[in-house]
């Protein structure tokens, strides 16, 4: 293969991947970016699962709740922030809603432990600033923060909305059999994260059912 093809094929590769970035399909992100997050943590029959394990799951989430990277991709310390808050706001979620499922529980111990960790990722929000160019004022902004990091920073400050505004008692554990998510009742009667949950609930009673009446 001359050089010529050989760089065909690459860029054909890297469309390729780049398309499969695309398509990748995110738990609830419908739902908003702080339960989308939330969501990077999911179960199947298979166990628990965890979505954001490399920088390139992290970047591929911030395509998907659009964050804008400003051409850049995610670091170790983008994904360690970004898991940082994802544990928190799971910790958090647990405490607003109650939710003593085991299978649910976050990697971060204590609520008090998990305010400090958003705080912590809400120190990289942009601060602004006032500036004089070419003789007029104008607003600008500083932050020694990469971009993903002030993109983590507004899911943060988005989730306090969440967790203490005028829906924090909207929000809800999934109880369906093996779910970890979390939802906003967007309906009064809505009892489930999504359709698939609501299923297996009605087969599990289904099941039960039949069995009972054997």
């Amino acid at each position: 293969m001359d050089e010529t093809a050989a760089r065909h094929r690459e860029a054909e590769h890297g469309e390729a991947e780049h398309g499969a970035a695309a398509q990748r399909e995110w738990m609830l992100a419908e739902e908003g970016a702080p339960i989308a997050l939330m969501a990077t943590i999911w179960a199947d029959t298979a166990g628990l699962h965890d979505s954001l394990t490399d920088t390139e799951d992290l970047t591929a989430f911030c395509d998907a709740v659009t964050i804008e990277r400003e051409g850049t991709t995610a670091g170790e310390a983008d994904l360690e922030l970004a898991r940082q808050l994802r544990d928190a706001l799971r910790r958090l979620a647990a405490q607003v809603t109650a939710d003593d499922r085991q299978q649910a529980r976050s990697a971060t111990a204590d609520v008090e432990t998990a305010v400090h960790d958003v705080n912590n990722v809400l120190a990289n929000l942009p601060a602004p600033r006032l500036a004089l160019a070419g003789g007029k004022l104008r607003q600008s902004s500083t932050s020694g923060a990469s971009s993903i990091a002030a993109g983590l920073a507004h899911i943060a400050e988005d989730a306090i909305g969440l967790l203490t505004g005028p829906d924090a008692d909207k929000l809800r554990a999934c109880h369906a059999p093996g779910c970890v998510l979390y939802f906003v009742k967007t309906h009064p009667r809505r009892e489930w994260c999504s359709v698939t949950c609501g299923n297996r609930v009605r087969a599990a009673r289904h099941y039960e059912k039949v069995r009972s009446a054997r």
